[in-house]
């Protein structure tokens, strides 16, 4: 993972170092209930350092093992790889990338990025798929794919962190 993590940091030029924990749902749930006001677990949280420490610590990502299981279950890789596309989706947002404001440039970068380092289909793509194929259908997206598609980085006291880009 450490690899992996430096190969992502050095693609989208994050300085500082990055922690990368992978724990429960039940976790994740706390941490985005604590951190962003929404009771409900993610697969993956984003917690960037405060801007004295950015030269030598760009921020925390949090990985909800459980739901990363799941997905690699559902979308046929392993575990090990969904680790790495929701560590990779985190250190976007660590960087200053905001899907939910950018108009697809943080899709594009993730896409781009998730074909050099080997990774099968990135986080936000599979949200955008998911939701065109329901819409072809007539259905609406579910909330777990609205949930589990759109975390937006947090400051350490909760406030979301907007793209500078």
């Amino acid at each position: 993972m450490s690899r992996f993590v430096t190969k992502a940091k050095r693609a989208v030029r994050l300085q500082g170092e990055v922690n990368v924990l992978v724990t429960s749902s039940r976790e994740l749930r706390k941490l985005n209930r604590r951190f962003r006001g929404k009771n409900q677990p993610t697969d993956v949280l984003s917690f960037p350092a405060p801007s004295g420490l950015a030269d030598v610590f760009a921020g925390d990502v949090a990985i909800s093992a459980e739901i990363a299981a799941k997905n690699a279950r559902l979308l046929a890789h392993s575990r090990a790889e969904e680790v790495k596309i929701l560590a990779l989706h985190g250190v976007l947002h660590l960087a200053g990338y905001d899907h939910e404001s950018d108009h697809g440039e943080m899709a594009r970068k993730e896409r781009r990025l998730r074909k050099s380092l080997g990774l099968p289909l990135g986080l936000i793509e599979r949200g955008e798929e998911r939701e065109s194929a329901l819409t072809a259908k007539g259905e609406k997206t579910s909330q777990w794919t609205r949930r589990n598609t759109n975390a937006r980085p947090a400051d350490r006291r909760g406030r979301t962190r907007r793209s500078s880009q």
